[in-house]
């Protein structure tokens, strides 16, 4: 009986009532008539609350059923009624506004808690509350807010009695400080264990039958928090949490302890910026790409490159989206820093396999980049001063806790480099790049929320030459989120992206010219998930984009230009698509996830495409007819579903295997004859000439946590199938070719692999190493003997490194002082190489080995860094931090690539390396 009380005097303190002793009138009150005769007083509360619509809170021992009321009432008001129940007893009760009616035996009951106590002095209660006057406020655990810390011990009462079945919670989880959203925050209930996750806009839905509960609720970078409700029907609750700033004595990262063991999704790598931060890069920038590439499974084809070859993929085979914008050439400076702002960044997220049916159009992976929303609270910013590049971004609230700006850009100022080169050539050149990102977010109501994003990045270089090269990305988006209910919403999104080049020649009059290119794309799609009840997930939707292609123009620049005008024609075409998915967990240990997109492709006019004769190698020779196509008219169409499906057993509570199948098909390629990723390739869409790509993996994996979920570790097998996807004759011409498709060949692949990591999560020593085993084979047989590439055998692709081994370590020494190292090593990527020379026609000739039959030497690099924070000072102008590192440690000369000259009669080999000796960095950053 003593722990019933105190339980019952808790809950009062906290739930809002009338004034002490006898209950306070309320205003508009309904009154009670009848005749109770020795009536239990739990019959008596049903019949009082149905005339008077009340709720009565008590211990069900005190006043037990043994207590009998006798009364007479006539149009009794309730206070009055209860005056009468309860004189000459031991009872006490509170009446609050709302008809809320509080029993105990307490001395005494206050109708209301100090001012300020849920939040600072003088801002306003929210909602009645009652608390015995006696007892001390809850304590404010060290370290946290007094309002976050009260929140935990108020008990908040959803929705409204009377419904049956279930009831659905939902509601956003935000940042305490700056109303930001937590995404992939858990919220969960133990009794009975049901949880979810928040999305991409921190919104997650809960249903649970109609009851108390105490939600934990969990994120990375976070505090861990709870909320005491009492769930009567379906209402919203909204909780905020604070970030999670650790003492001196110890690091403690929290994260989604068990996800990778209870996610039925596999193949997905997730980053937040904060880990992003502690990876060792050239000349100190963060740079997201460079991160993603110490995942398993993801490659390059060396330094100096940006383009990711994922699984066995190509690198147009990856769809990254900024925001929903996709984002063609995501590099600046020949690929030495990511297009993406760092201070923007909220997380990144990598699907290898198991890709959600949401997405399509590319064949081996999405990198789904997403922002921060921006302080919806007080303004403030961020930057960072480096050798190479300096940044800025700006956030705060436009209308507050209601909408918000986040506005960043980037500036580099390399030419100082270039001039400290010895060749005079080299110090004549110039390069450098700048972007600029906004992010405007504003919030309605409870269900209407509108979202605008814009990016704009340019880069222009001139190296050793008089030829200038210009290339520009260009995106928008709008979002518009809306929720139906507390089990469905809807995010209408529209999104233009451009990518444009041109290179101009002005050195020699007669020369000079201008090459230009760009893709455009503008899509809109919808996208609803519904949630049935925690265990059971539906997302569907559609979507259509349209690309307009420049495939490329050159015209002469001044007047005494001798260049020809050549322009190819335009190229259009409309991809659209209809999706569907369900993810629901069959049993305590069986989940599963089946989704099915349907993809159809439409390549429009107007332009001109060539006939060539069925059966033979397409050429000059064999085109038999030239077709011209108006405009709308379509000239080719593909079509095709693309199967989704994900399955997860678990074998116990910290281990479990996966199974993922998924096929995707890719309607654009990009051209290119270099072994990296180069501003000047282009992109070409499929026609009646050119077939889609389409690609099948499957994959397995086995995952174990140790040690309280504190040690990740994770093997991954998969094998993937590709066909038709883009290769090249011998002496390909790609730019401005009208005849293109007679020097491209539909190529065949596979690529399989073995993929093993373990992470650590905790303590002041973390981080990840991973090994990864991976081919990647090619094999184009198409048309004669001659056309097919090393006899139409299978042969690696420029990217196929089989072995790769990452490391990842952070310690840290103080709150203050910390340090990074990042070690990698891999196989040399192949290469062609002249073994021979002859002679023909009174010349030399070389004869070259088969494609890739070698290899350059084997990669190895490592980098280190510290980490130095400013004093932690709560109030300060900024919170700055130095960062000083070394790239390449060992000064290793890694080869790039290499190239042979001809010298006094002999073919020489020469190795080329981008970074050949250590690379100091040290970069400011600060905060505000």
């Amino acid at each position: 009986m003593k722990h019933a009380y105190s339980f019952l005097l808790l809950f009062l303190s906290l739930m809002g009532a009338g004034r002490s002793g006898y209950g306070q009138q309320v205003s508009g009150e309904k009154t009670v008539t009848g005749d109770f005769e020795r009536v239990p007083f739990s019959q008596f509360v049903r019949e009082v609350e149905t005339q008077t619509e009340a709720r009565f809170y008590y211990d069900a021992a005190a006043p037990p059923d043994s207590f009998r009321v006798s009364v007479r009432a006539r149009e009794l008001t309730l206070p009055a009624l209860l005056e009468r129940v309860f004189a000459g007893t031991p009872y006490r009760f509170a009446v609050a506004s709302d008809r809320r009616v509080f029993i105990t035996q307490a001395a005494g009951i206050s109708a209301q808690l100090p001012s300020g106590f849920f939040r600072p002095a003088g801002s306003p209660i929210e909602g009645p509350v009652a608390a015995a006057p006696e007892d001390p406020a809850p304590t404010v655990a060290p370290g946290r807010s007094r309002y976050v810390s009260a929140a935990e011990y108020k008990v908040y009462e959803i929705g409204t009695s009377g419904g049956s079945g279930l009831a659905t919670l939902a509601g956003h989880i935000r940042d305490v400080k700056t109303g930001e959203p937590i995404i992939g925050a858990t919220i969960y209930s133990e009794k009975p264990s049901v949880g979810t996750n928040t999305d991409q806009f921190g919104f997650y839905s809960l249903t649970l039958p109609p009851g108390r509960y105490t939600l934990q609720i969990r994120s990375v970078g976070s505090k861990n928090t709870r909320r005491q409700v009492i769930l009567r029907g379906s209402g919203r609750l909204e909780v905020e949490v604070e970030e999670d700033i650790t003492t001196l004595k110890e690091v403690v990262i929290e994260g989604e302890k068990d996800r990778n063991v209870s996610s039925v999704q596999m193949g997905l790598e997730k980053l937040d910026i904060k880990t992003m931060r502690q990876v060792p890069t050239a000349f100190g920038e963060v740079d997201i790409l460079r991160v993603v590439l110490t995942l398993p499974g993801v490659k390059s084809v060396g330094e100096g490159s940006t383009g990711l070859n994922v699984r066995g993929g190509n690198t147009d085979q990856n769809l990254i989206l900024f925001n929903d914008m996709t984002i063609y050439n995501p590099s600046h400076l020949f690929g030495f820093f990511s297009a993406f702002n760092p201070d923007m960044l909220q997380g990144v997220e990598l699907y290898k396999s198991g890709i959600p049916a949401k997405y399509g159009g590319r064949l081996a992976s999405v990198l789904d980049i997403s922002t921060r929303e921006g302080n919806k609270k007080k303004f403030g910013g961020a930057g960072g001063i480096g050798p190479l590049t300096s940044r800025l971004t700006l956030e705060g609230p436009i209308i507050k806790d209601k909408s918000s700006f986040l506005v960043g850009g980037r500036a580099s100022y390399s030419d100082w480099l270039l001039r400290q080169l010895s060749n005079q050539s080299f110090r004549r050149s110039s390069a450098g790049f700048y972007d600029l990102s906004a992010h405007v977010t504003h919030e309605f109501n409870d269900r209407n929320a509108l979202y605008a994003t814009g990016y704009y990045s340019s880069d222009q270089f001139r190296l050793a030459s008089d030829t200038t090269y210009r290339y520009r990305n260009q995106a928008a988006s709008l979002k518009w989120r809306h929720n139906f209910s507390n089990k469905l919403y809807g995010v209408l999104t529209g999104a233009f992206s451009r990518y444009d080049y041109d290179i101009t020649s002005e050195d020699n009059e007669t020369n000079a010219s201008r090459l230009e290119y760009a893709v455009n794309q503008t899509s809109l799609r919808a996208d609803f998930s519904y949630f049935p009840n925690p265990k059971h997930s539906i997302d569907f939707g559609a979507s259509s984009l349209l690309y307009h292609v420049r495939p490329g123009s050159l015209n002469p620049l001044g007047g005494a230009s001798l260049i020809t005008p050549n322009v190819l024609d335009r190229e259009q075409a409309l991809e659209s698509a209809l999706y569907a998915s369900d993810k629901i967990e069959l049993t305590q240990r069986l989940s599963v996830s089946v989704g099915l997109r349907y993809s159809l492709y439409n390549a429009l006019g107007p332009r001109d495409y060539y006939r060539y004769a069925l059966g033979q190698v397409r050429s000059e020779n064999t085109i038999i007819d030239t077709v011209r196509t108006g405009a709308g008219n379509v000239l080719a169409t593909y079509h095709g579903p693309e199967y989704r499906a994900t399955a997860r057993y678990s074998l116990s509570d910290n281990s479990s295997v996966k199974l993922s199948y998924n096929r995707t098909r890719q309607y654009i390629s990009q051209l290119t004859n270099t072994a990296s990723v180069s501003p000047a390739d282009t992109w070409k869409l499929s026609d009646a000439n050119i077939r889609p790509q389409v690609g099948d993996q499957v994959s397995v994996g086995y995952y174990r946590n140790f040690k309280s979920n504190t040690i990740e570790t994770s093997v991954e097998t998969y094998y993937k199938s590709l066909r038709d996807f883009v290769d090249y004759k011998g002496g390909a011409v790609l730019l401005l070719n009208r005849k293109i498709e007679a020097d491209i060949i539909n190529a065949e692949g596979k690529a399989y692999g073995v993929e093993i990591m373990v992470k650590k999560l905790t303590g002041k020593l973390n981080g990840w190493v991973s090994y990864t085993y991976a081919r990647a084979l090619v094999r184009a047989n198409e048309g004669t003997p001659s056309d097919q590439i090393n006899g139409g055998r299978y042969y690696p692709s420029n990217f196929d490194k089989p072995h790769d081994v990452t490391l990842i370590g952070n310690y840290r020494f103080s709150r203050r002082f910390s340090t990074s190292v990042n070690f990698n090593y891999s196989t040399g990527r192949p290469i062609t190489l002249p073994i021979a020379k002859y002679y023909a026609g009174n010349s030399v000739r070389v004869l070259y080995s088969d494609r890739n039959a070698y290899r350059v030497p084997d990669y190895l690099r490592a980098d280190l860094s510290l980490n130095i924070e400013g004093n932690h000072k709560v109030q300060k102008l900024a919170h700055s931090s130095f960062t000083v590192g070394v790239y390449n440690l060992t000064g290793r000369q890694n080869p790039y690539s290499i190239y042979f000259k001809a010298e006094n009669g002999q073919i020489r080999g020469y190795k080329l390396s981008i970074f050949g000796r250590p690379i100091p960095t040290a970069t400011y950053n600060f905060k505000f």
